[in-house]
């Protein structure tokens, strides 16, 4: 009888032992994912300041993304919109800044001696524009040289749509037959050209037809002349902190959600 007590005693001590024991174990996966969680607050960057350039395209998008990043971070940006020719001269004349949103990967090449690296963001998809209910009816680009079609592009030498747009009317085989009246040094000065009917078609990005007075000519003729928005990083950087957090920041689900909606189509950097 007293054998079998002890037995039983015995059994109870092992199975509070092990009971202990469960409890005091860490769970890796639950560790994990406060790691991740740690890693995934936003990094206290008040009092330090970024340089940034950026094409004057994207002015409403980026600087709404660049006010988020402030409030969750309180790191300050100073923000350059400007056209890709004044960006690229004052980079290399100014010789400073921490990073370049260009217009286009095509961009970065005056300026490629002080890139260190560089991200795509969104896609720029070029367009053909016209007023709304398309009076002229225009559906294809070589209905642009008709004589009384006024057409109002991209300057070649400032923006990436100017030379896109030359590129596009030459293959079309029109460049020498279209009446362009004007060329701006931005693409929302392109688009406002139509909206207060100076002209009668535009070849501007897709995310500035942001009225409903301007329509989208259902054409694939531009579908070939995409571009993608590099994020470049620049040698003068001396903050690789503040810089390192906004990058990340720009892989978010908030800035991706700021894209969208000003019409980009995001590029999800794995």
């Amino acid at each position: 009888m007293k054998r079998t007590c002890m037995v039983t005693m015995c059994a109870v001590i092992i199975s509070l032992s092990v009971s202990g024991c469960a409890k005091n174990v860490s769970n890796p996966a639950s560790e994990s994912a406060k790691q991740t969680d740690t890693k995934a607050e936003p990094t206290d960057l008040s009092g330090h300041t970024l340089s940034v350039y950026c094409g004057a395209g994207m002015t409403k998008p980026f600087q709404k993304i660049a006010d988020e990043f402030k409030t969750r971070t309180g790191c300050d940006l100073e923000i350059t919109f400007a056209n890709a020719g004044q960006i690229q001269t004052q980079i290399n004349t100014a010789k400073e800044g921490d990073l370049f949103v260009a217009g286009s990967a095509d961009e970065l090449k005056p300026v490629s001696d002080v890139v260190t690296a560089s991200k795509d963001l969104v896609k720029h998809i070029p367009v053909l524009a016209v007023k709304s209910g398309n009076p002229l009816k225009i559906t294809r680009l070589s209905d642009l040289s008709e004589k009384n079609v006024r057409l109002v592009l991209g300057d070649t030498k400032s923006t990436p749509i100017g030379k896109i747009s030359d590129k596009a009317l030459t293959d079309a085989g029109v460049l020498d037959q279209v009446n362009v009246i004007a060329r701006t040094t931005t693409a929302p000065e392109i688009f406002n050209a139509l909206k207060v009917d100076e002209c009668d078609a535009i070849i501007v990005w897709k995310e500035n037809v942001t009225d409903s007075s301007v329509e989208i000519v259902d054409t694939d003729e531009m579908q070939k002349y995409i571009k993608t928005i590099p994020a470049a990083s620049l040698s003068y950087c001396d903050d690789t902190q503040a810089l390192t957090a906004f990058l990340n920041y720009l892989d978010s689900d908030n800035a991706h959600t700021i894209w969208e909606n000003f019409g980009y189509e995001v590029i999800k950097n794995k």
